[in-house]
């Protein structure tokens, strides 16, 4: 005796996630959320948030940690601004690990939420030319996704949405995508140590900086080049 095939999941449920996503990202843009990122706002704002963190730490880490997670889950470009403020608020150590948590928090957000609303729909409709990408991802996704986590050169916000698209295990992803943001965080929150020093964004980006995330280049090479050297027989 054959059974009818089963129904397809309802689609309303991914329609509404996508609803409230889009919501979100307009209601930013809509009610001028995104000028409370702007330099000159959060440097005006900077000695009150201190006096913040001063006067309740636990209070104010988790609510910078909520903030960093619904930005980076929501791919909103304040990363960055945010990261510097971090260093500003709770120093070079404490900042680091409360971003780099964050960051990785609000990263495997996004990624699930890729997966969820369009994986299927991809794979399904670009299978036969997805196999070699989705073998090669299979292999050695860890590896890129490390490369590209940092060497900053494709924006954290389409790594987060395209791996989504793969079949890449989300404990990889996270752990891949923690370990890999660390370096550059962690550069980042001791620049915005000095953020009340400094006139303007050009002032955290020193050349220390950007020759470290330089020689951060040279270290998914290295990895590389140790894994072949085991491999050999």
């Amino acid at each position: 005796m054959t059974h009818p095939p089963a129904d397809p999941a309802p689609r309303w449920p991914r329609f509404a996630f996508a609803g409230v996503l889009l919501f979100a990202v307009v209601g930013f843009y809509a009610f001028g959320l995104q000028r409370y990122f702007a330099w000159d706002s959060v440097r005006a704002r900077l000695d009150g948030w201190q006096a913040s963190v001063r006067d309740d730490l636990p209070g104010a880490a988790l609510a910078f940690f909520a903030i960093y997670v619904a930005a980076t889950s929501l791919s909103l470009p304040v990363a960055a601004i945010l990261t510097a403020v971090g260093g500003a608020l709770f120093g070079r150590w404490l900042g680091t690990g409360i971003v780099s948590l964050a960051a990785t928090v609000g990263s495997t957000v996004a990624f699930l939420s890729s997966r969820y609303l369009l994986r299927d729909i991809v794979q399904r409709r670009f299978g036969d030319r997805l196999g070699p990408v989705n073998r090669g991802v299979e292999k050695d996704g860890a590896y890129y996704l490390f490369t590209l986590r940092l060497v900053p050169v494709v924006p954290f916000f389409l790594i987060n949405l395209g791996m989504g698209l793969t079949r890449l295990r989300v404990v990889t992803f996270a752990a891949t995508s923690w370990l890999g943001m660390l370096p550059g965080s962690f550069l980042f929150v001791n620049a915005g140590t000095e953020l009340a020093n400094v006139d303007s964004p050009a002032g955290l980006v020193s050349w220390q900086v950007l020759g470290s995330l330089a020689l951060l280049g040279v270290v998914p090479l290295l990895i590389r080049r140790l894994f072949r050297e085991r491999e050999r027989p």
